[in-house]
């Protein structure tokens, strides 16, 4: 049997898996595993006394992933990102931010929940997990559109979908990883996300706005703010502003040579809050509740990294990528139409998939795919297909597929924000909130649809540094 067939014939086996309930992280190393001894005994015409040297040589080459790729620098940056997030909680900024967005914003129609969503991003932009922002604004901000009138299943949809906005606004755990499984610089990715993630954010008020103007009885004005109010909302939450500033500075710095490295620039950010949590009079109970929360997500998004990781090793020695890419490329259709299928595909896939698993298990095999339609890995923007250079694609493209992650994190009936705001709210049920996030799935379409359409919006920003 050649090694394509055995390839396609245990992926099939591990999405069955998945299917069935088994998690992502143990169905794709179960599955990474028993490929290679396939392989392996493969190599030796299935005979019954290699066997034993079949499964010796996988458990060798299964045991080598762990560290040699959990212990890459750049993945340091995911705790300290999601450790930034949980502290900012503890110090109030969470509050003081939504308490300003509500004094300024809330006397449009819908304000609120235009407020909510505009706090969400300025959040999403100091912590890096959608689900801790999610479970943070249901806390707040649900109650206040609830004691002003508002439909709970429209309060909760927001809240749903804001928490989307923390895949793209950096620090983004998605991009750190989608930055590490195709080795592009973890930097750039993250500066690509600033503008789509504000785009995507401007694009649900403006959703939100039309629903309140349309719906009168869904979203009511707040008004009676004074300007004195406003101003003094202000000081408050600047401390989320000089966060974001100090981790761009460490990115890439307008003015000169950047401050250091992203990875040291999400350290110096969770410094940061953590003191602006003690000055606010974090408790030490609080203080171990943000490192265990830490502790476990960042625990749970490396044990799926593990997992897939032997996956995507089995891949690579039965070259299915390879041979996907040489498919795709043998298409004689429109190779922008071949894109618009990959992300449709990912909008099904994600119905049944967590994000970060739909993208460790697909993006080996999809990303040489879309590298190939473009020209390649290294192609000029002149000769290339899309009009941009290789490593530009890489960009573009990694923050169309976060982005369709984003859509996933709402989407029935995995949507796992859609769970997190159901319980945390006893007076919700997940269907109360999948209903809710219904019109929000028109504003992510919209949006997907124009970054596909205006590459110079995720680009732009990247292209400077």
């Amino acid at each position: 049997m050649d090694p394509i067939t055995i390839g396609l014939w245990t992926t099939g086996g591990m999405l069955c898996l998945v299917f069935l309930g088994m998690r992502v992280a143990f169905a794709a190393g179960l599955a990474g595993f028993i490929g290679l001894v396939w392989l392996r005994w493969n190599g030796f015409d299935y005979a019954p006394d290699r066997l034993g040297k079949a499964v010796e040589i996988s458990v060798k080459i299964a045991g080598q992933v762990p560290h040699s790729k959990v212990s890459a620098h750049a993945l340091s940056l995911i705790p300290t990102f999601i450790l930034i997030g949980y502290l900012a909680y503890y110090a109030k900024l969470t509050t003081a931010l939504f308490d300003a967005a509500k004094k300024w914003i809330a006397w449009v129609p819908g304000g609120l929940a235009v407020s909510t969503v505009f706090s969400t991003a300025g959040f999403a932009a100091v912590s890096g997990a959608s689900v801790a922002t999610a479970a943070v604004f249901a806390r707040i901000a649900i109650p206040e559109m609830l004691k002003i009138g508002y439909n709970k299943q429209f309060a909760a949809g927001v809240v749903a979908a804001g928490g989307t906005l923390a895949s793209l606004i950096p620090p983004s755990a998605i991009l750190v990883i989608y930055a590490i499984i195709v080795e592009q610089d973890v930097g750039k990715l993250l500066l690509a996300g600033f503008i789509p993630g504000a785009f995507s954010a401007f694009i649900y008020a403006v959703l939100i706005i039309g629903i309140a103007v349309i719906f009168k009885t869904v979203g009511p004005p707040v008004s009676g703010f004074t300007w004195r109010e406003r101003l003094t909302a202000l000081p408050p939450a600047l401390p989320i502003v000089a966060v974001v500033v100090i981790i761009i500075f460490f990115v890439y710095n307008p003015f000169g040579d950047a401050w250091g490295t992203p990875t040291e620039g999400g350290a110096v950010g969770a410094f940061i809050v953590f003191l602006m949590a003690l000055y606010r009079g974090m408790r030490l109970s609080e203080l171990k509740d943000a490192l265990i929360e830490t502790a476990k997500l960042t625990v749970m998004i490396f044990t799926i990294i593990w997992g897939v990781l032997i996956y995507v090793r089995f891949l690579g020695f039965a070259d299915l990528p390879g041979a996907f890419s040489d498919w795709i490329t043998s298409l004689t259709v429109s190779p922008m139409l071949i894109l618009i299928c990959i992300l449709l595909a990912y909008a099904v896939l994600g119905m049944f998939m967590d994000a970060i698993g739909m993208l460790l298990l697909t993006l080996p095999v999809v990303y040489p795919a879309v590298m190939a339609l473009n020209g390649g890995e290294f192609v000029s923007a002149e000769d290339s297909t899309f009009g941009m250079s290789g490593p530009m694609c890489a960009i573009w493209f990694g923050i169309l597929v976060v982005k369709m992650a984003e859509f996933c994190l709402i989407t029935p009936p995995i949507g796992l924000n859609c769970f997190v705001v159901a319980g945390v709210r006893d007076d919700l049920t997940v269907q109360d909130v999948f209903k809710g996030v219904t019109p929000f799935f028109i504003a992510d379409a919209i949006t997907i649809a124009l970054l596909v359409a205006f590459p110079a919006i995720v680009l732009w920003l990247p292209s400077l540094a």
